[in-house]
């Protein structure tokens, strides 16, 4: 195999498969990145696995000579980004070694065959779902957040996607919670790669496919094939094994809107939340809202350091109610609700609070209160 290329092009590619890269190098092979060529395209085909996820994507090449070879994708990564802004010239020699010209620099490194690397799918079904890369990051962000991270709870460590009919319309539904905190976000949408049921996509997939998204701004393919998640977008494919495990009832967190609710500045909030936490205990994390006719009270106290405290104006409907929350939780719900307005709504001290943002019904929050 013989293969020109520029650099910066091999340098996307590389960067994108370095996430998904096996790093515990419990199997050498899979902390290597796949090189192979398609003459027919002149393009360098570039994969990645760790037998969860599996990353493909093809780069403009010129090809000399046809052949494929897997590579340390650290430390192609780490060359490729040190060389000049010019041509690089890749040359597979004999016993697996691999020619690496740019310029007057001319690098030798091990590689290794092929033949026991995974294959991964690129397949996509006819029915799939189509979305554009600025939404899709949107609903990652919003969602993100309230993944859990208790591996005890598998079932939780990603985001749950099914569909739902309202009111005659059909909705994809993304969905995530750590037990804390639940975050909601709905499009619309006649696809039927979903049913009730529903799927749920892997926390570390997701991030893959945020860093993707970044780089590749373009309309996005969802497509499920048995027991995986393939996403096309341009000439980048993600693949993703779906979390074997049924997703809990969240409708039954959700609050129903109740007579006690608080219409505030999200950003105001926000900037008081983090500046009372500052003096909440460390490990509780705790903070108090009370909530008051036209004005809410933030309070922390630490007796470490002291306390802390600060009043916003706001519109509040209801009876007085003082809630303890962690700050951290919190934080991230509200910087989450990025719209100028939101409310939430308060049922008692106990009960889970519902956060709505003022000028849509695509999205929601729910947190639970804490004993302070």
């Amino acid at each position: 195999m013989k293969i020109t290329t520029k650099k910066n092009d091999l340098l996307k590619g590389l960067t994108l498969v370095q996430g998904v890269v096996e790093k515990k190098k419990t199997l050498p092979i899979l902390s290597n990145v796949l090189l192979e060529t398609d003459k027919e395209t002149s393009q360098l085909i570039l994969t990645a696995t760790d037998l969860e996820i599996g990353i493909k994507t093809h780069i403009k090449a010129e090809i000399i000579s046809d052949g494929k070879i897997t590579i340390s994708a650290k430390k192609l990564y780490e060359i490729v980004k040190e060389l000049a802004d010019a041509e690089i010239t890749l040359k597979v020699k004999e016993n697996n070694w691999v020619e690496i010209i740019n310029g007057k620099a001319k690098f030798n490194i091990v590689g290794l065959s092929s033949e026991e690397f995974p294959l991964i799918t690129d397949k996509q079904t006819d029915n799939n779902l189509s979305i554009d890369g600025i939404t899709l990051k949107n609903i990652i962000d919003k969602t993100f957040y309230a993944i859990s991270n208790d591996e005890s709870k598998f079932n939780l460590n990603g985001i749950y996607l099914h569909s739902e009919s309202i009111d005659n319309k059909n909705y994809i539904k993304f969905v995530s919670t750590d037990g804390h905190r639940l975050s909601l976000m709905q499009i619309e949408s006649d696809t039927k790669i979903l049913d009730q049921k529903g799927v749920i996509f892997p926390k570390k997939g997701l991030a893959e496919l945020r860093k993707i998204i970044d780089q590749e701004n373009q309309d996005i393919k969802i497509s499920i094939l048995d027991n995986n998640a393939v996403i096309n977008i341009k000439e980048t494919t993600l693949v993703m094994r779906l979390i074997d495990g049924d997703f809990p009832d969240y409708k039954r967190v959700i609050p129903e809107m109740s007579d006690n609710y608080c219409q505030i500045n999200g950003e105001i909030l926000l900037h008081t939340l983090r500046r009372i936490s500052l003096l909440a205990n460390e490990k509780s994390k705790g903070i108090n809202i009370e909530f008051l006719q036209n004005e809410i009270n933030v309070t922390s106290s630490n007796p470490e350091y002291g306390d802390a405290s600060e009043t916003i104006k706001t519109i509040y409907e209801g009876n007085n109610v003082k809630i303890g929350f962690n700050s951290k939780y919190l934080i991230d719900v509200i910087s989450n609700v990025v719209d100028k307005d939101i409310r939430i709504y308060i049922k008692d001290n106990m009960s889970p609070c519902l956060i709505l943002p003022e000028d849509t019904n695509n999205y929601l929050a729910v947190i639970m209160p804490m004993r302070i």
